[in-house]
Order: C-alpha cells, then structure tokens, then sequence
C-alpha cells in the first residue's frame, strides 16, 4: 500500500500531553502512523485509550490544557501547500532589511564550535553553584506529589458533613497541616542545597581561576574566528533564507507580517551562531515550525514568490491557520448527532453557512449545493425539509445531515469518531454504508474511532489497535483479525459476543488500563497480560515487523520469546467472522 499510495497525512514521534491540577498526564505516547489517501483506516481500542485525542490533535480540536510535546504531523495536502506571495514594494523593503541582518550575522557559523564550548564551560559553572537537571526534577516531583495529595484532602474535606462528621474533618485538616508542613520543609530543604552550593563554589579558587583563563581564552578565539572570511554560497542561502521568511509569513496582517519576520531572523541569525546547519532540510523546518509554517521557496517572477508550504499540524501557532485546514481539508462527524447540531437554526442554515465560510459562491449557489448534499446522503423531498429543524429529524436521518455538514467543503479526511454509538442496530448499518459508498464519489480518507471491531470488519482497510495512548498492533483488517499477535488484541477479539459459543462465559479482560499521569515502565498492559514475560515488566517492547503491512509492539515476537498460541477462541475464526459480520 505504501509503495501505489498517496501518503496524505504522516505522524511521527507524536507525544500529546495534559494539565490537570498541576500535574501532566500523558495521553499520546510516542505515536508513529502513515495514513494514506483514499484508504479507510480504523483506530480501535478501550475507552480512554487515546483514540479520540489522537485525531482530535490532528483537527485541532484538543482541549484547551492540552498540548503536543514532541512530534510531527505532516498534512500533503498540494492545494493548501501550493503558497504565492505578492512582491510589493513593502515585501522587498521587509526582505531587504532580513537579508542584512543575516548576513551581517553570517560570519557567526565561523566561530560556532567555539560558541559550543564556551556554552558548556559557562554550564558547568552554573551546575557547580546549582542542584543538577536530575536534581532539580527530583525535587519537583516530590513538590508535586505533596501538592497533589493537599489538594485531594482538601477536596475530601468539601465532602463531609459539619454537623455528622466533624472527627473526620478534624483528622483531614490535621493532614492538610501535615502536607503543608512537608511543603515548606522540601522548599526549604532545597533553599538551603543551593545557599550549600553556591557558597562552595565561590570558595573554590582553583576552578575560578580556570574558569576565567579559558572562558577569556575562547572569547578571543570566538572573536578572530567570526571576522573570518565568508563563502559567497552562505550569501545565496540566505538570500533563499529571506524568501522563505517572507513566503512563510505573507499570509499574516502587515503588523503580524513584521513580526513574525523578526522572531524568524531572531532564529535563524541562533542557529548560525549554534552552527546548525542551515542547508539541510529537516533543521529548517524545526527552526520555522516554532514560529509558523515553512514555506519552501520554489520559484519567482518579478510579480511574485511561489513555494510550497509544510504542513505540520502538531506546530500550528496561528489561530486562522485552523479555519483553512479545520472543516475544509479535515472534517469531523461526532457520535451524537443531537450535540452536533444547533437546536434553533434550520438545517438549510446549518449546511449553507459551512459552504459560504469555506467556498467562494452566492446564498443562492450554497442553497443548491446543501440541497444537492442532502440528497446524496438520502434525505427524502430534500427542498420541503431544508427550512426544517433538528428535533423534526429522527437519529439516523440528523446524523445524515451530520455527514453532509462534514462533506460540504469536500475535505481530504473524515474523521468518524463513534458515529453509529447513538444510532440502532439497523440505522448504524445504514450510515456505515453511506460513509464507504460517498468514499467512492468524494475521494476522502476515512479516518474510523471506533471500540466496535463489527464496525471495522465492514469499514476499514487497515487497523491500528490503540493501548495506553501506544499503536501495540497495526495491519491490514485480514491480518488483524485472522492472525493477531499482540496479546492486547487477542484480548480484544475472545471478547466479541458475536464469537462466543452457547453454554460459554463471555471472556473479559480483567484490570484497568495503567494511569497516564505516571510513566510507565515495560510494556503497559503487562498487568493484565495472561502471557507475561519477565521482560514485559522491565523494558518497553519495540514494534516488532510480522509483515510489511503488519506490525505489533509485543515482546512475544522477540526471536528468543517463548513460543505461545493465541487462546483458542480465536483460532481458526475466519468462519466465524464471515458468519457474524458478513465480510
């Protein structure tokens, strides 16, 4: 599939984490996933698995104290990378003036290997006055631990009876004193370790006097070495550099325009001086993507700067960025139709007013189009519903028009997050078609959320099994389902109900789903993992290669793992699936 298909959208190393109550809780952990275009991929796993939070950061709809850590989200989309940018007489002015701060800062790269070592010198005499990196994170996770338990005895003060109950509020502030007093303590304590420090480092007068003779040394050095000669080909690339500034930034109001380019030069002129290297690609684009999107330069006419831009869906900074990528090139139909819809406006209303925010046309142009879109997704007399109301519309036929809303401006991907949970049985089979056969005509990606493996049997094309905020297995719907090997995804599958045998118990996976605000050592579902290694308890597996569309993150597909069978229940089910869910 990768080699005859499109990537359309490739997440690499992606980390998406949470504030709650001073504390972090990891969500996505370390997720790496092509997804192509035109394909049908479902991502399956519990609740609280990290299904709906891994899409939602690639629709920019993550909760407001959400935020990617480390990561990459490439969006290929060619008609919204495809970037111009007019050169006005204010443009070349903007670019002018970056070009010479550029190269006036050129000869930076010169002394950069010296810089590096002056840097680590002036660490080590920070380090040697202050509690190491190790130390310092120490201290603030037991601070953290401390403040998190004050604040569940607080909250579990709040819960009991005035009247009734008074020894144990009595026995609660006693503890909330306690916490307090463990608080002020660890600050002091760590107060006193840097006053130790600093006090010890300024009486060490042998290191001082180093210090001071090499830090000058390397001062004088940096100083010859960057009034060296520099070459004329660092001059074209910075010139490329400015275009690439300005093709990134044209976008923005002229207020914003200029400032953006001062932040861009800010840290193009810190990576010369850390002697990044400026030619290479990926360093480009990490230096562009804390700031805004790069834009490639790829060409020019004296009217214009043509480039392409890279879509990196992790570093959006901009807020409008979203309203050309949310709703337009990615799109979303949610589970409950009724908290899809807005009770008090017409549902005519709610599709036009998504056409003209996206697509250039008249009322009259949007009406035909909405009217044309409810028809395709089998809305009967179309014309004498389209001034009607959500609550005159029954589940399946309000989850149509859900799907119509999404499709209006033809995205690239349609994320269905749970769409047929509020429907029944009948209606569910009706919508799943629906999606697949408008896959057809519109040529989207089906991104499918979903805890139903029914669903994926008859939706996708391949499955990604989410665990802990991981991809632990990842393959074809064929593979996943006749020859699983992660224990998880056994696990999954003997609880299906449509495979379980008369006079049988149903088999459920017994334990919780490990905390995310704690870091989890080996493989996260060893607890509740009936095929344990030892390992599994110690070091996290890496994602094993069964095939080349087939991988799972299991220590059993080790060379040296004991040789273990999926339980019985599973073996030889192809009959059984054919049978319950018609594939």
């Amino acid at each position: 599939m990768a080699e005859d298909k499109k990537v359309l959208l490739s997440v690499k190393d992606l980390w998406v984490k949470f504030r709650v109550r001073g504390r972090e809780l990891t969500a996505i952990r370390g997720i790496s996933l092509d997804i192509y275009e035109n394909e049908s991929i479902a991502i399956v796993g519990e609740s609280g698995s990290g299904k709906s939070v891994f899409t939602k950061t690639f629709a920019g709809m993550l909760d407001s104290n959400g935020f990617v850590s480390e990561g990459s989200i490439i969006f290929n989309d060619d008609e919204l990378s495809d970037t111009h940018v007019k050169l006005t007489p204010t443009a070349r002015r903007l670019m002018d003036g970056a070009l010479k701060k550029l190269n006036a800062a050129a000869g930076l790269e010169l002394g950069a290997a010296t810089y590096q070592k002056i840097l680590a010198l002036e660490s080590e005499k920070r380090e040697r006055s202050s509690l190491s990196d190790e130390e310092k994170a120490k201290v603030k996770e037991e601070y953290n631990d401390l403040v998190v338990k004050r604040t569940d005895a607080y909250n579990l003060k709040q819960t009991f009876d005035r009247s009734k109950e008074r020894d144990k509020i009595k026995e609660t502030d006693k503890l909330i004193d306690d916490l307090d007093q463990q608080i002020k303590a660890l600050k002091k304590k760590e107060e006193q370790l840097v006053h130790d420090r600093k006090a010890a480092a300024s009486s060490d007068t042998a290191f001082n006097k180093r210090y001071e003779e090499q830090h000058a040394a390397l001062k004088a050095q940096y100083e010859r070495e960057t009034k060296g000669t520099v070459s004329p080909a660092v001059y074209q690339r910075n010139e490329i550099l400015v275009k690439e500034i300005y093709l990134s930034v044209g976008r923005y109001g002229i207020r914003q325009r200029v400032k953006m380019i001062n932040k861009l030069v800010a840290a193009l002129i810190k990576a010369m001086q850390l002697g990044v290297d400026l030619n290479d690609e990926n360093q480009r684009n990490i230096i562009f993507d804390d700031i805004t999107f790069r834009v490639r330069y790829l060409d020019e006419t004296a009217e214009a700067l043509h480039g392409t831009c890279i879509l990196n869906l992790a570093k959006v900074n901009y807020s409008k960025d979203w309203t050309q990528i949310r709703g337009r090139r990615i799109a979303t139909v949610f589970q409950d139709p009724m908290t899809s819809l807005n009770p008090i406006i017409t549902i005519g209303k709610q599709i036009t007013s998504i056409i003209l925010k996206h697509q250039d046309c008249t009322e009259a142009e949007a009406r035909h189009r909405a009217l044309e879109l409810m028809r395709k997704v089998g809305i009967p007399k179309a014309e004498a519903r389209f001034d009607d109301y959500p609550f005159q519309y029954s589940g399946g036929m309000r989850q149509r028009i859900v799907i119509a809303i999404a499709l209006s401006c033809q995205p690239k991907i349609l994320i269905c997050d749970e769409p047929t949970t509020a429907l029944d049985v009948t209606i569910q089979a009706q919508i799943l078609q629906l999606i697949k056969d408008l896959q057809k005509e519109f040529n989207y990606t089906i991104v499918f959320i979903t805890h139903d493996l029914g669903v994926v049997a008859n939706v996708a094309d391949r499955v990604a099994v989410l665990y802990a905020g991981q991809i632990i297995e990842l393959g074809t719907v064929e593979e996943v389902f006749y020859d699983p090997r992660h224990p998880y995804t056994w696990a999954l599958l003997s609880s299906l109900p449509q495979l379980a045998q008369k006079n049988t118990k149903l088999y459920s996976i017994t334990g919780t789903p490990p905390s995310l605000y704690n870091q989890i050592v080996g493989d996260a579902f060893a607890p509740r993992n009936p095929y344990c290694l030892k390992i599994d308890t110690l070091a996290e597996p890496p994602m094993f290669k069964v095939t080349d569309t087939h991988y799972a993150k299991t220590w059993l597909l080790d060379p040296n793992a004991p040789k273990i069978e999926k339980p019985e229940g599973i073996q030889n089910i192809h009959e059984k699936l054919i049978s319950a869910f018609n594939i």
